[in-house]
């Protein structure tokens, strides 16, 4: 069973359950996946977390049969909501309005069945190279981002991340070993979202020394509320693909990591492994160097042998 394939099988299983307690377990075995597999692959292609699309699809259902003149109490229990209170709550996040108004005639959303189908993509290359990322510790800082990655709402987050956090990313640059790489790392991916960081490698001796008033000169430094976070990011086999040299490469780079999801991904016989999402940007001075700049998307995959 092709990923395509598979997915599309699950959609039907959450379909043909959805009045009923759904097993995250048993949905990916629809797609002959395991569970924290198909959580992350479902969320990036679909880009819509697995719980929050069985949610919108009740909530869709929920408000037709209100408008035929179900009870409130009736359709919250059907759809798995411990009290109309919970109910309420949940349908006036989604639709707008308390499930009482229902009766006025006023608009409901809607959130249609997923369908997927294979259209005729890509036709263009994609260059990419498999090599074995090193175990490293990196020091950054971290949000925690609601929905999947890749999204539009993701990049959203990500700018404002980016954008309000200036400080802190000027002084890992020049603690850091490598000036011109600064490393985005994505894991913990849920149905609540996932932990964003922003982080660079820093040899042992800097790591120690860096809140060292005696090495700094700045005794106040390690109380102006930084927030750093020290991680492992663990060896794995990745699938790399590059941006094109240029001075802007940000915008290619969120057209590519679309791409390398939805198009080389399901078909190139590799899943993704249980390992941090990495992107790796290459910045360079300015002046002529800025036309060198790159991203380095850094896939954490294995052979997909069909089974888990």
């Amino acid at each position: 069973m092709n990923w395509i394939e598979g997915i599309q099988s699950a959609i039907d299983y959450i379909e043909a359950h959805l009045c009923e307690k759904i097993d995250y377990g048993k949905v990916a075995g629809a797609a002959c996946s395991s569970s924290y597999h198909f959580q992350r692959v479902f969320g990036i292609m679909c880009g819509i977390t697995l719980g929050e699309y069985i949610r919108r699809r009740r909530l869709t259902l929920a408000g037709k049969e209100l408008t035929e003149g179900r009870k409130v109490t009736e359709v919250a229990l059907k759809y798995g909501y411990d009290t109309p209170e919970s109910f309420s709550r949940a349908f006036f996040k989604f639709h707008g309005m308390m499930p009482s108004r229902i009766k006025q005639g006023c608009a409901l959303n809607s959130y249609s069945r997923l369908r997927l189908k294979i259209d005729l993509i890509g036709g263009t290359e994609m260059k990419y190279k498999l090599t074995e990322m090193s175990r490293r510790t990196l020091v950054g800082v971290k949000q925690h981002f609601g929905g999947v990655p890749y999204s539009r709402e993701g990049a959203e987050q990500t700018a404002r991340f980016y954008m309000t956090t200036r400080g802190k990313q000027w002084l890992l640059t020049g603690a850091s070993c490598d000036h011109a790489a600064e490393y985005a790392v994505i894991t913990n991916m849920t149905d609540e979202g996932y932990d964003f960081y922003i982080a660079y490698e820093l040899d042992r001796w800097t790591m120690e020394h860096l809140f060292d008033a005696s090495v700094t000169g700045m005794p106040e430094i390690s109380a102006l509320g930084l927030e750093l976070e020290q991680f492992d990011l663990p060896s794995a086999v990745c699938a790399v693909f590059e941006t094109r040299r240029c001075k802007r490469p940000v915008p290619e780079y969120e057209e590519m990591a679309r791409r390398v999801i939805t198009e080389w991904l399901p078909s190139s016989g590799y899943r993704l492994a249980i390992a941090p999402l990495v992107t790796v940007l290459h910045w360079r001075p300015v002046g002529e160097a800025e036309k060198e700049r790159y991203i380095e998307i850094c896939l954490p995959v294995e052979k997909n042998t069909g089974s888990e």
